[in-house]
């Protein structure tokens, strides 16, 4: 089971970009954590500087999104998406698109709400409520009419 600690996961991020930068080869997850790196510009200066963000902390209480945590939480949709686990999630995604989101803001709408499911989760020491994360996917949906495609 991948369960890093949180230096492990920042570690992962740093080096995955460091190898793209200095063209070295990328092999397994560090191949979809690249695309995922790559559409968000805002955190390159952040990966590239291992030794000031390692052990930084993001309060939300301050504004501030944790840009590991949010790089992660696209990995995790990846992988949901690819296995359409919690089952039903793939539709979902689909229905945004076809509710003319980009793929990248569909995402952003997904991992947001797999966000909240989580803080529930963490807030009331429960497991996770696939249930949570889709009536909050649902009410974003409710909000956007289908367009009939993309």
């Amino acid at each position: 089971m991948f369960d890093p600690s949180r230096e492990a996961a920042r570690r992962f991020f740093f080096e995955t970009w460091r190898k793209y930068r200095a063209g070295e080869p990328l092999a397994g997850l560090e191949t979809l954590a690249i695309e995922v790196i790559l559409l968000h510009p805002e955190y390159h200066p952040v990966l590239a500087q291992p030794e000031r963000h390692l052990d930084r902390d993001y309060p939300v209480e301050a504004g501030e999104t944790n840009p590991f945590l949010h790089l992660a939480l696209h990995l995790a949709l990846l992988e949901q998406l690819s296995i359409d686990q919690p089952p039903g999630i793939r539709a979902r995604h689909t229905a945004l698109l076809e509710r003319g989101l980009a793929p990248h803001d569909a995402a952003h709408v997904l991992i947001d709400c797999l966000g909240e499911m989580v803080w529930h989760a963490q807030r009331h020491h429960t497991p996770p409520d696939a249930g949570i994360y889709f009536g909050c996917i649902d009410a974003q949906l409710a909000k956007r009419p289908a367009t009939g495609g993309r």
